[in-house]
C-alpha cells in the first residue's frame, strides 16, 4: 500500500549525516510537526538537525487525508465534557493559529491548496443529536458552525454541520516546502537515521546525547515529533490509544462533492477531493480500529471500496493506504517538556487525526518555549500532563492491553508445523515457549520473533499492509522484522 501523496511526492533533498556534530536543537521526526518546529527554530538562528528514521512524511503525514480543518468530528464536545468550555476555547485558538500559519506559509512559498467548507454529517437520529451537541460546543469554543438539513452527498443524510472556509492540501508538497525552508536557513535534514535513545547529562543545561546506529549527536534541546514518543520515561504510551484507519483514492466519472465530509456515525467515513498531476480524485476513508486487534485488515479496505462504489457507481480504486493516529486519554494533545527527567527534551503527541492544525500549533508552542516566547493559549492548552487521571480514564483500554498480552503469551498460539502460510498471509505460532511469526511475501517465507521489543507484546499479522503489528502500544514492523513506527526503537529479533 502506498498513498496518492507519496506516489506523487516531489523530490526532497537531504543532507549527509556526520556523527558527533553539535546542534542547538535536534528534532526527531520529519512530518508536519517536526519540520515546522525545525523551520521555526532555524529562522531564529538556531543550528538545527532533523533526524528521520525512514523518509520525509513516511508515517502519518504522508498517509493522511490532509484536511486542514477546525471542524474535527465531535472533538470539541469531548473536550468540554472532560475539561470545560475554557479549554475548548484555547484548543480552537491554538488550532486556528496553526491553520493560519500553515496556509500563510503555503501562500508565501507557492504551495497550492483548496479552500473548502468542512462538514460533519449524520445518517442516523443519534448522529443528528451528536451534531447538535457539537454545534453547541463549537459556539462555546468560539467557532462558528451551522446546522443544515441538506447536502451534496449522493445518499440521504439526517443533518450536516458546516464550518466554512477550511482547506485541503497535498501534504508532501507542504513538507517539501518546509524542508527547503529549513535548509535555506542552514538547517540539516537526515533521512534513514533512526534514533534509538536520548541521554541527558547529570545537570540541567548539559548537552543531550542523541543516539543512532550511525553515531551520536549532541544538542541543547531535543524535540520528539514522532507519532508517539520513542522514550518511555514520560509514560505517554500508557495514555495513548494507537489506531489505524484506511483511505482509497478513486477516479470517478460521477459528480463528486466539493466539500470535505466526515461522518459522526459508525462505521466512520471521510471524503475529500484532490487534483494531483492534472487528474481529479475522490478520496474516501474510514474503518478505524485499535492497532493489532483487527483480523483481516484487507477486508476493511475492501469495505471502503464497496461503500464508495455503491454511492459512486463509476468509482475505480487507484491508490489505497493506511495511517496510524494516537487518541489521547485527556482529549487534548500532550505537548511540552517531557515530565520525568526531561530537562530540555520536548514531546508533541496525541493529535487524534488532526495533525495539520494541532501539529503546527504544537510547533508554534514548542519553538516559542525553546526561544523564550510566550503563547497564553498554549500555556493553558498544554498544561495537561500524564498522570493519575489519565491512567483512570484509560483503565478500560489498559485492561484490553493486559488481556492482549496474556492471551498472546498463554493461549491462541498453535504449535509450529511445516505448513507454509498462503501468499500474503502470516500467523503466529509457538515454538517451545516462544511466539514466532511466519509469513509468505512474494514467494519468500519469513520467520521473525513475534514478541515486540518495546514491552513484550505478542504481534499480529496485518494482511492489508503485510506487517507485524503490536496490540499493546502500536509498534509496527515489516514482514521481515524491520521497525516501521511506534514506541519500539529496535527491529524484531530472529526467532
Amino acid at each position: 500500500m502506498k498513498s496518492l501523496w507519496l506516489e506523487s511526492s516531489p523530490q526532497i533533498p537531504t543532507d549527509t549525516f556526520v556523527a558527533n556534530a553539535q546542534y542547538d536543537s535536534v528534532v526527531v521526526g520529519a512530518g508536519i510537526t517536526g519540520l515546522t518546529t525545525a523551520a521555526l527554530l532555524t529562522r531564529s538562528g538556531q543550528r538545527v538537525a532533523v533526524l528521520e528514521a525512514r523518509s520525509v512524511g513516511a508515517v502519518a503525514t504522508g498517509n493522511s487525508t490532509a484536511k486542514v480543518s477546525l471542524l474535527q468530528g465531535t472533538q470539541l464536545s469531548a473536550i468540554i465534557k472532560h475539561h470545560g468550555a475554557d479549554l475548548a476555547r484555547h484548543y480552537v485558538t491554538g488550532n486556528r493559529e496553526g491553520q493560519s500559519w500553515l496556509l500563510r506559509f503555503c501562500d508565501e512559498h507557492g504551495v497550492g491548496y483548496d479552500t473548502r467548507d468542512a462538514f460533519n454529517y449524520a445518517v442516523t437520529d443519534d448522529g443528528a443529536r451528536l451534531l447538535s451537541e457539537e454545534r453547541d460546543a463549537c459556539a462555546d469554543g468560539g467557532l462558528t458552525a451551522t446546522l443544515e438539513d441538506t447536502s451534496e452527498l449522493p445518499f440521504p443524510v439526517k443533518r450536516t454541520l458546516r464550518v466554512a472556509g477550511q482547506a485541503q492540501i497535498h501534504p508532501m508538497e507542504v513538507l517539501a516546502a518546509l524542508a527547503a525552508d529549513l535548509r535555506k536557513h542552514s538547517g540539516q535534514l537526515f533521512d534513514g537515521v533512526r534514533v534509538t535513545g536520548v541521554k541527558t547529562g547529570s545537570a540541567k543545561g548539559d548537552r543531550i546525547s542523541v543516539n543512532t546506529p550511525r553515531g551520536d549527536l549532541a544538542a541543547h534541546n531535543v524535540i520528539l515529533a514522532t507519532g508517539t514518543p520513542i522514550l518511555d520515561r514520560g509514560g505517554h504510551f500508557s495514555v495513548l490509544e494507537p489506531r489505524r484507519s484506511y483511505a482509497v483514492a478513486f477516479t470517478v466519472q460521477d459528480e463528486i462533492p466539493r466539500g470535505m465530509y466526515l461522518s459522526v456515525d459508525s462505521p466512520s467515513r471521510t471524503l475529500r477531493t484532490a487534483d494531483v498531476e492534472g487528474r481529479p480524485y475522490l478520496i474516501v476513508g474510514g474503518n478505524g480500529h485499535a492497532v493489532g486487534r483487527q483480523a483481516h485488515t484487507q477486508a476493511l479496505v475492501d469495505d471502503v471500496i464497496r461503500w464508495t462504489q455503491e454511492h459512486f457507481p463509476t468509482a475505480q480504486a487507484s491508490f489505497s493506504w493506511s495511517a496510524q493516529d494516537y487518541r489521547p486519554a485527556s482529549s487534548v494533545p500532550y505537548v511540552g517538556r517531557m515530565p520525568v527527567g526531561g530537562h530540555s527534551i520536548y514531546t508533541a503527541t496525541g493529535f487524534n487525526k488532526w495533525g495539520f492544525t494541532n501539529g503546527v500549533a504544537a510547533a508554534l508552542a514548542l519553538s516559542a518555549e525553546i526561544l523564550g516566547g510566550h503563547m497564553p493559549w498554549a500555556k493553558e492548552l498544554y498544561k495537561t500532563r500524564v498522570g493519575k487521571q489519565d491512567a483512570l480514564s484509560t483503565a478500560k483500554a489498559g485492561a484490553g492491553v493486559g488481556l492482549e498480552m496474556v492471551s498472546g503469551w498463554l493461549s491462541g498460539l498453535t504449535r509450529s508445523s511445516h505448513a507454509q502460510p498462503p501468499e500474503g498471509q502470516g500467523s503466529v505460532v509457538r515454538e517451545g515457549a516462544r511466539p514466532v511469526g511466519i509469513c509468505q511475501v512474494d514467494g519468500v517465507t519469513h520467520r521473525v520473533s513475534a514478541v515486540c521489543p518495546h514491552m513484550g507484546g505478542v504481534l499480529s499479522w496485518n494482511d492489508a499492509e503485510q506487517s507485524w503489528d503490536c496490540p499493546l502500544h502500536g509498534s509496527r514492523f515489516t514482514y521481515d522484522g524491520t521497525r516501521l513506527e511506534g514506541p519500539a526503537t529496535r527491529d524484531l529479533s530472529a526467532p
